[in-house]
């Protein structure tokens, strides 16, 4: 296991966090888990007021006993934005109840989506009074913020110079974000990557054609190499269901050195066969196209169909897709169905895309039953 430092806060993180949403299988199985991410050099572990039983079972265990002292392990749990400082207070006193602990190593603004939410931040009498006073008694140690919202509001966030750290979306499939974690970086912030084998791209699962592009690597190789190789980023969410699927990315946990000539070829492969594959249909993500009089984020509808068209990755893109008009500011926007063919997008766009049909499109291919949330 390698270890890299977070930032501004100096805690050396392991390149691999074990995110705790996806353990809750029973009490059990959670503390298996986090003993085998242990043994296996993970020293941060990462939870949430809002992972149904995720916060339980960390105490349990952490009361229990995980072979390393409290010192050595790193503890991140978050709360939602909130206007009301004394909610955020009662929060962190039933969190720290939860977890057995005594302070809070990282604390984070969880899902800081909308212009609003970063509103209540900033706010001299929001939630983060009750945040900075924590910090000063020294229940918490360290301030961050995790984010779903737009690439401009990740950057307003970082700007305000509140947080020491960020958890953020960015993958080789979606690079959208890059500025901002080139902004984090040249503000010496800790970065930590959200799930990237399943938000970036259901990677664990890969069709055949993304397997047959990516051999002889595997795309979760890829696509775990492709963010390890990057100096600016601190650690990569791993949230693992049971000790098994710990397996898999830990392989590549030593290998944080510069991409190889053999994975670079295979990076210029990928984008090769996309262009070959969308010719005249491909959205470049250049976001042009926004504002849309029906908020259709037709950036990321676009994002999701040009990789079912090209790589197969037409699981992936069902379950992101299915989650528009069902999970709030977790994933804003509304459905391509929705377009009214207003054409106001049209002459916005630099690559004079059928945007109206290609979302069209892009329904008709994605479109499936909203899902649940794991805890749910």
């Amino acid at each position: 296991m390698r270890y890299r430092r977070f930032g501004k806060t100096n805690l050396r993180l392991s390149v691999f966090s074990l995110g705790t949403m996806r353990y809750l299988e029973s009490e059990a199985n959670a503390v298996q888990t986090l003993q085998a991410a242990i043994a296996q050099g993970i020293n941060h572990l990462e939870t949430a007021k809002g992972y149904g039983k995720s916060e339980e079972y960390l105490g349990a265990a952490l009361k229990a006993g995980l072979g390393l002292p409290r010192s050595q392990l790193y503890i991140t749990t978050k709360f939602s934005p909130t206007e009301n400082c004394s909610t955020m207070q009662r929060w962190l006193d039933e969190s720290l109840l939860r977890l057995n602990l005594d302070y809070i190593d990282c604390l984070a603004i969880h899902g800081l989506n909308t212009w609003e939410h970063l509103d209540w931040v900033k706010r001299p009498d929001g939630c983060m009074q009750a945040v900075q006073q924590a910090v000063a008694d020294g229940r918490v140690r360290y301030v961050g913020f995790s984010t779903h919202g737009c690439l401009e509001l990740i950057q307003a966030a970082i700007n305000t110079d509140l947080f020491e750290f960020v958890n953020l979306h960015y993958y080789y499939f979606f690079q959208r974000h890059d500025p901002a974690v080139e902004l984090a970086w040249k503000k010496d912030m800790g970065i930590l990557i959200i799930s990237p084998a399943d938000k970036g791209g259901r990677l664990y699962t890969p069709p055949s054609t993304l397997k047959n592009l990516c051999h002889p690597l595997t795309p979760l190789h890829l696509g775990y190499r492709f963010l390890l190789s990057d100096p600016r980023i601190t650690t990569l969410s791993l949230g693992a269901a049971n000790p098994t699927e710990l397996t898999e990315p830990l392989k590549v946990a030593n290998c944080d050195e510069p991409l190889k000539p053999q994975e670079l070829e295979i990076l210029e492969r990928l984008q090769v066969h996309l262009e070959n594959v969308l010719g005249t249909d491909k959205c470049s993500q250049c976001y042009a196209c926004l504002p849309c009089p029906e908020n259709i984020n037709i950036p990321e509808i676009l994002r999701l169909r040009n990789l079912a068209v090209a790589y197969d990755m037409t699981d992936y893109g069902q379950y992101r897709y299915r989650m528009f008009e069902n999970a709030g500011h977790w994933f804003p926007g509304v459905k391509g169905n929705r377009c009214t063919e207003c054409g106001d997008c049209l002459p916005r766009c630099p690559e004079n895309l059928d945007i109206p049909a290609l979302l069209q499109d892009t329904h008709q291919r994605l479109n499936g039953a909203a899902g649940r949330r794991l805890w749910e």
